[in-house]
């Protein structure tokens, strides 16, 4: 149903630093960046996904403000806990360890980040083992 979203963040390039450190673990990687100057100076951003289609994107503009949570379909419980590790040694902080989550759904494998600009930020497997 969503081809995108987007959220924007205090520091663009702090951010880039950590999302281009997490993403792989889910197979996705910054496929796209906009400039100041090719948008007429209203907004810099980097664009995330797979196969050259960005799907997700940061950009200025000062933290979004609110509750923001945003959840990565992730291939396997693996990646799940490849992007756990990634964004803690990135600087996020825990918002809940990988591991099954039964009051979703029996194999709704997950974990959780606030990122660093604190919006809730996970990686989810819905495969069984």
């Amino acid at each position: 149903m969503l081809d995108h979203i987007g959220l924007s963040v205090t520091d663009l390039k702090r951010s880039r630093c950590f999302y281009d450190a997490v993403m792989p673990a889910l197979g996705a990687a910054c496929v796209m960046a906009v400039t100041l100057e090719e948008t007429g100076g209203t907004y810099e951003g980097a664009g995330y996904g797979r196969d050259g289609k960005p799907s997700f994107w940061i950009g200025s503009g000062g933290r979004t403000q609110g509750s923001l949570h945003v959840a990565f379909v992730a291939p396997t419980r693996a990646a799940v806990d490849a992007f756990y590790t990634a964004a803690i040694g990135s600087g996020a902080a825990d918002n809940g360890p990988p591991g099954i989550r039964p009051h979703y759904h029996a194999n709704y494998y997950a974990a959780f980040v606030l990122d660093l600009d604190g919006h809730n930020i996970e990686a989810v497997c819905h495969l069984p083992e």
